[in-house]
């Protein structure tokens, strides 16, 4: 039986003095600031399609829970949580004398889980605003650490995984899903191609973290590996996107797109009618009698500290 003790959530919510602060020329790389304004300025659409997230991304987030492991009065962090539906499920699970965190590195992010966690009575839930290769608390601070669809995203996922790696109490446990390779996730990445067909310009551009970023054999495994994790468990997940027509797919895939959604708001609206018609011949391979069904497949992969 886990015996359940119960948690200050204020040594969760304060920093710890002992944890590096990040250098003044990490928090002026233009990269990295580029990317949190990107980020932020999605957060109200995610928030919109929070209920879209969570059903999209169910079978996925059951499966880290799963091999999270997670017990009744743990501590959980969830990293880039966007409207943070695996958190809020991690923090069913801990009970009322567990606690979690949701954090993202968009203000707005967390805004949207705060208020989600809320309507839903969890009152073990808080959230924090946390870059996630500079993650602002000290060592062993967590018994599990979640993290779908962020990993992938950021400049240095090396250094990200050892940071998770370092907050991890020992025999600690992080779970991370990643996507998996383009060509296998048509769901996301036909809207790519028709924008680099239209445009002649690679989506992402060169030097920018995409979802893809992780997609090749081993990638995960080797870079949790090489951060600090033992026991690393690497499995893939298939699933797809149902919609009942082209129209429900551009009204959602677009807009939680960060970087996507930002370029085509600023092309021309006969660009955008020409993406969107190539969009349109593409869907057509995947067409079903009740509209259309677009494969996706992740990447998880788990490790203890």
């Amino acid at each position: 039986m886990v015996v359940c003790s119960s948690l200050d959530l204020q040594s969760l919510e304060e920093p710890m003095a002992a944890v590096e602060r990040v250098s003044t020329a990490a928090e002026d790389d233009g990269l990295r600031a580029s990317l949190r304004t990107m980020w932020a300025s999605v957060a109200t659409s995610w928030g919109e399609l929070a209920e879209h997230v969570d059903a999209q991304g169910a079978v996925v987030a059951q499966a880290m829970l799963d091999l999270a492991g997670l017990q009744c009065g743990e501590r959980v962090l969830e990293l880039a949580c966007g409207p943070g539906g695996v958190g809020m499920a991690a923090a069913a699970i801990v009970g009322p004398d567990g606690a979690v965190v949701l954090s993202d590195i968009a203000p707005g992010m967390t805004a949207i889980a705060a208020e989600r966690a809320r309507n839903a009575g969890l009152k073990n839930v808080t959230t924090r605003e946390v870059d996630l290769e500079r993650i602002d608390y000290p060592e062993a601070a967590f018994d599990k650490v979640l993290c779908r669809d962020g990993l992938m995203l950021v400049p240095d996922p090396a250094s990200a995984a050892r940071e998770v790696s370092r907050i991890l109490r020992l025999d600690g446990r992080a779970v991370f899903a990643v996507w998996g390779p383009r060509d296998r996730n048509p769901w996301l990445g036909l809207l790519f191609d028709a924008i680099t067909a239209q445009t002649g310009s690679p989506v992402p551009p060169p030097g920018i973290p995409g979802p893809f970023s992780l997609e090749a054999p081993g990638a995960l495994g080797e870079l949790l590996a090489g951060s600090g994790f033992s026991e690393i468990n690497v499995r893939e997940i298939s699933t797809s996107m149902k919609v009942s027509s082209v129209d429900e797919w551009w009204s959602v895939v677009p807009s939680l797109a960060g970087p996507i959604s930002r370029l085509l708001g600023s092309l021309p609206a006969e660009m955008n009618a020409a993406i969107r018609a190539r969009v349109d011949m593409a869907m057509a391979d995947f067409g079903t009698p009740d509209g259309y069904e677009l494969p996706r497949v992740s990447i998880l992969g788990v490790g203890r500290r």
